[in-house]
């Protein structure tokens, strides 16, 4: 009887062994299985990706994204990576990347051609690639020139007794057959400026958020009569300003506490003022300054010629009204303005006052006596010019 306890209790403790290594092995199997289950998972996950990316590039190829009729330009020298990323921005196609890995696939990216390009609604890969490839137009260019103290708008003037239209930015690229006005005020409202220059734009207060920003300068630009013109040139015009505002321009406004916004405003003031006699623009940044000391007003006819082209005026730019700058530029003013804020004439404190003959000679003045007397002898002398304000 004893004996069998033993046998069976022998054979319960094996069982019990056979048990627990099963019991292991199951556990085991199931480590083994769960991260391989992970894995499947993500593998599928992966190839549902790379499915709906395929079919993505596949529907973008085969032009089925593509909705619209679109105009483009490709400028002389424009890389490959460039092309593609034209394309994208205006709809063309959906994904810049892909576009470049067809190119590069079947070694169209290197015989682009830069041009105007009519591109049809659903073009697909190889028809867009055909046409850059075969289709390049060699765009007629004109040469514009934006003189200093030009705004973007037209202004009227009345100058002793006759109304005098300065014309504007707008107009001389619509004469020019650039763009339509439309088009570069559309071009100039969705325009892009994010560089350190444009920080202190004041698009609130001001009619023209970039007035004052499109540098002036005589230009080549493309004569397509386009939105893509119109683009093309005021990124030019914007770009060209960035580059004339350099590191010392900068700096020496930071040490005189201007923003760029208001060194611009500034400058533009003179520039109407003084036209194209730049010996003189020092005295008369000295004499705004003065007057600004004094009680706080410009009192400059420019900013309310300026300000009166607008059919909404409120007399925000009226410096015989209001204190200090106005809300921004007046004009574009060229960099020998800029450089006269900057650097004012010395030992001019006392004067506050200056006139201009019809040659645009400056005479300054300490006191409105002063003024009255030279103002009197340009007349007697019929050297006399004079801009009214109503």
């Amino acid at each position: 009887m004893d004996e069998y306890k033993e046998i069976n209790t022998e054979n319960e403790v094996l069982d019990l062994a056979e048990f627990s290594d099963k019991k292991a092995e199951e556990k085991k199997s199931k480590k083994i299985k769960k991260p391989l289950l992970h894995i499947i998972i993500s593998l599928g996950a992966v190839g549902l990706v790379m499915l709906g990316v395929l079919t993505f590039a596949l529907l973008d190829m085969n032009g089925n994204f593509n909705k619209k009729d679109t105009n483009i330009l490709i400028e002389k020298g424009t890389p490959s990576v460039r092309v593609a990323e034209i394309l994208e921005e205006n709809g063309v196609i959906k994904s810049s990347f892909i576009f470049r890995v067809y190119s590069k696939l079947n070694g169209y990216d290197s015989k682009f051609q830069y041009g105007a390009y009519d591109i049809k609604a659903k073009s697909g890969y190889k028809e867009i690639a055909t046409k850059l490839i075969t289709e390049g137009a060699v765009l007629e260019s004109v040469t514009v020139t934006i003189p200093e103290g030009t705004g973007i708008n037209d202004y009227v003037k009345d100058v002793n007794g006759k109304d005098v239209t300065v014309p504007g930015i707008a107009t001389l690229l619509s004469n020019a057959g650039v763009c339509s006005k439309e088009d570069f005020f559309k071009a100039l409202k969705n325009a892009e400026y994010n560089g350190e220059i444009f920080a202190s734009v004041n698009s609130e207060n001001t009619y023209y958020a970039l007035e004052g920003y499109l540098f002036p300068d005589t230009y080549e630009f493309y004569s397509y009569n386009s939105e893509e013109c119109a683009v093309l040139a005021v990124n030019k015009m914007l770009s060209q300003m960035e580059k004339v505002i350099d590191e010392d321009i900068k700096a020496k406004a930071k040490q005189k506490g201007m923003s760029i916004n208001e060194l611009l405003t500034l400058a533009s003031v003179v520039q109407m003022e003084a036209g194209l006699d730049t010996e003189g623009m020092p005295k008369v940044v000295a004499v705004f300054n003065n007057r600004l000391a004094l009680d706080g007003k410009l009192g400059s006819s420019p900013t309310c010629y300026y300000g009166r082209s607008f059919s909404n005026d409120d007399g925000r730019y009226d410096t015989y009204e209001i204190k200090g700058l106005p809300p921004g530029p007046l004009c574009s003013p060229g960099k020998e303005a800029i450089n006269a804020v900057l650097n004012p004439e010395p030992n001019f404190n006392q004067y506050l006052y200056f006139v201009t003959d019809k040659n645009g000679k400056f005479y300054f003045h300490k006191t409105y006596d002063e003024q009255n007397a030279t103002i009197n002898r340009l007349k007697k002398e019929g050297n006399w010019i004079y801009e009214y304000l109503d």
